[in-house]
């Protein structure tokens, strides 16, 4: 009897794991800056589409959107209305929504983590409530829509931290961490069942990732998920790797590692190659896709191609003449597998 109990219960665990979503995803948050120039995205047969349509045409059953705090000088994108009318569009195609907070003006990543202007002069105390604050107000918003946000980062690639100085992670860790579990509090009370990102780059390097990670346990900062960058190619260029191949290895390894001495799980939430080389592309992200798929014993929830539909001034998109090219492809073979 024993035994029996046992098997069934060794079954349904089997059952529930194989169950489990694999969610293929992309950043999409250039899309109405794109319309705004007038530009018309197009299916591979040269259909017209909408970026999210086209995105869930390809296979893609979830969307990552960026939020800066005051993009007023940069045209307003990526604004809180500009997300919640994004995050429209993904409730209406049944898509997954993940919200990443970059708590700055603009761009936010480990070269540069700056403080918003209308926050410029707070103390700490003051930058907690403003944090929360934005982030609830945000996701309030976003929840009015009728859209369902499963995840969502407190800040976006905080290797050193954000919202410099005050949270420069190398010189102030528990600013970092308190800001971190602020956000954390504040999501909660808006998506309880969201799932909480800190995200870093390089996945490939396992030193960076215990900086943080060891940083927020010392500090008791809660989280529920560990996302990371995986890019070839901005190994290969800062040296980390010196093959593609070496960087998916790597960065697998490390999501392992990462699992075992933390016990969260993961989710590859930027990845991209380049452009220009198509087929290559296809290899490389269908490897990526199967390693974080198949070679995490389940702990990697998924993969988020970021910005596809961006050309000219990025080299990382997938996308020609406004249409996906083979890159996307590995995504839709991929949603076959579902």
């Amino acid at each position: 009897m024993k035994r029996l109990s046992l098997t069934i219960f060794f079954s349904v665990a089997l059952m529930t794991a194989c169950a489990q979503t694999f969610w293929l995803g992309a950043d999409i948050s250039g899309t109405t800056a794109l319309e705004a120039r007038g530009v018309q995205l197009r299916n591979a047969a040269g259909e017209p589409r909408e970026n999210t349509a086209l995105m869930h045409e390809l296979g893609l059953n979830a969307v990552r959107l960026r939020v800066w705090v005051d993009p007023s000088k940069h045209g307003n994108f990526s604004s809180k209305e500009d997300v919640v009318g994004m995050a429209r569009r993904a409730h209406d195609w049944g898509m997954a929504l993940m919200i990443d907070f970059h708590y700055s003006d603009w761009w936010a990543d480990p070269g540069q983590q700056t403080i918003p202007e209308a926050w410029r002069d707070m103390d700490f105390t003051e930058m907690r409530r403003a944090l929360a604050s934005h982030t609830r107000e945000v996701l309030e918003a976003v929840r009015l829509t009728g859209a369902d946000v499963k995840w969502v980062q407190v800040g976006n690639e905080t290797t050193h931290g954000f919202l410099w100085p005050m949270a420069r992670a190398d010189e102030q860790m528990q600013h970092y961490a308190q800001l971190t579990d602020d956000g954390y509090a504040a999501v909660k009370e808006i998506f309880p069942k969201a799932m909480v990102i800190v995200h870093l780059d390089g996945a490939c390097d396992p030193k960076r990732y215990d900086f943080i990670f060891d940083g927020l346990r010392r500090y008791k900062s809660r989280y529920d998920m560990i996302g990371l960058s995986v890019y070839p190619h901005w190994d290969i260029k800062s040296r980390l790797t010196s093959t593609w191949q070496e960087t998916v290895e790597r960065a697998t390894a490390n999501m392992n590692r990462l699992w075992t001495k933390y016990g969260k799980p993961l989710m590859i939430v930027e990845t991209g190659t380049e452009s220009s080389k198509p087929v290559e592309g296809k290899q490389i992200m269908a490897a990526i896709i199967r390693a974080a798929r198949h070679d995490t014993n389940g702990h990697c929830h998924g993969v988020f191609y970021w910005a596809p539909e961006a050309e000219r001034h990025y080299s990382l998109g997938a996308f020609k003449n406004h249409r996906p090219t083979a890159i996307m492809e590995a995504f839709t073979e991929a949603a076959s597998e579902r």
